[in-house]
């Protein structure tokens, strides 16, 4: 009986440990602005067709999944993703927010990934200041890694 306490125990310790230490990649730009703001890091905008474009897949599955990728990020950006689903379905304010976003920054091609500096004016509004952008980098892991630390590095 106390080997079975001691198991559910440690599988909820094992669960709870595993789930805290997920990315959370935003959908609200407004949301990570300030967050990125407050934590003085820039966004990460990664802008993809998550269910049909095939180098979103491969970029989040050699990069964005990885332990490597997942350190690097909670210490150095906010995460955004503007989701382009030809499937799946959306809220319509995601799909404006993101449409508009798309014209902004001139995205002509998926995966995208900018890196920005949000910035709150006076007025109220936010200005996002562009570091730089990248898409999928051949290598893994640690050459995207590179590529992205040589804009938020500046």
């Amino acid at each position: 009986m106390r080997r079975i306490v001691l198991s559910i125990m440690f599988i909820i310790f094992v669960s709870f440990f595993s789930v805290g230490q997920e990315l959370i990649w935003h959908t609200d730009m407004k949301k990570a602005s300030e967050i990125a703001i407050r934590e003085s890091k820039p966004v990460l905008m990664f802008f993809t067709g998550s269910d049909w474009c095939g180098w979103c897949k491969r970029l989040q599955k050699e990069v964005f999944q990885t332990q490597d990728f997942e350190s690097w990020a909670k210490d150095n950006v906010v995460l955004m993703e503007l989701d382009f689903p030809r499937r799946t379905a959306q809220e319509q304010s995601v799909k404006v927010q993101n449409y508009q976003l798309q014209q902004i920054f001139n995205v002509r091609g998926y995966p995208t990934v900018f890196f920005v500096n949000p910035e709150k004016k006076a007025d109220g509004k936010m200005n996002l200041n562009s570091l730089g952008k990248t898409g999928y980098v051949r290598g893994g892991a640690q050459e995207w890694l590179t590529v992205a630390n040589n804009f938020i590095q500046k």
